[in-house]
């Protein structure tokens, strides 16, 4: 499904080149869920979201079923992330004057999906993440294992065929990693979801079905 060729990031800070990624080779099979480990400022971020098309690569190919999403001119990409890619973030990225509800349904009314749809679908990930009840409380109502499964649920709304997580356990104490773990693996089997998870957490990485390490902006399996 995700095929990544060559790929390379380099910034330029201070007149200073910082080779992060320096020409990743690597494949995602659609279902898989792929755990990638590595010290901090290894370039772990940066892969993930060039994978979801918020950043750009310097060079290499990042192919989604056989084409080429850097090919593509910024609307396209930007529809593409809507529809088909699902992002999970460590600080969740919640905007806290709204509620629950409001901030699960925010992809699926950029996609023009009617409010009143977009509301049904919103309640329906939002009781399959164990917040049903809690539809209507803002972030600050909540705590940070129930603002990473609204995080997750408006990932999920838009039926995505990857979920991209950065560090999802990472702000959490470990019984409520271990929920939010289950929760994305389960996910995962359930929609047959390619799920890949930037990660510290071993736990986590042991759970998924593949695990690679990145180093020195290389990539080595494990």
């Amino acid at each position: 499904m995700i095929e990544i060729h060559q790929l390379t990031k380099t910034f330029i800070k201070n007149e200073t080149r910082i080779e992060v990624l320096k020409g990743i080779d690597c494949s995602v099979a659609k279902g898989e869920s792929l755990a990638i480990l590595g010290a901090s400022g290894t370039g772990k971020t940066t892969l993930l979201q060039i994978l979801g098309a918020l950043d750009h690569p310097t060079s290499g190919r990042v192919l989604f079923d056989g084409a080429d999403i850097f090919e593509w001119d910024e609307p396209r990409r930007a529809e593409f992330r809507n529809k088909r890619i699902g992002f999970v973030f460590q600080s969740y990225h919640l905007l806290p004057e709204f509620t629950a509800l409001e901030n699960t349904i925010m992809p699926a009314l950029i996609n023009g999906i009617p409010r009143g749809d977009a509301c049904r679908r919103g309640e329906i990930v939002l009781t399959e993440v164990g917040l049903g009840d809690r539809l209507a409380h803002k972030p600050g109502e909540l705590s940070g294992g129930e603002q990473q499964r609204v995080a997750i649920a408006r990932a999920i709304i838009m039926n995505p065929d990857v979920i991209l997580a950065d560090e999802p356990t990472g702000n959490l104490d470990v019984k409520t990693g271990e929920k939010i773990q289950g929760l994305l693996l389960d996910l995962g089997r359930a929609g047959n979801t390619t799920l890949i998870v930037v990660t510290h957490n071993r736990l986590l990485a042991d759970a998924m079905s593949r695990t690679i390490n990145l180093k020195d902006g290389k990539i080595y399996d494990l």
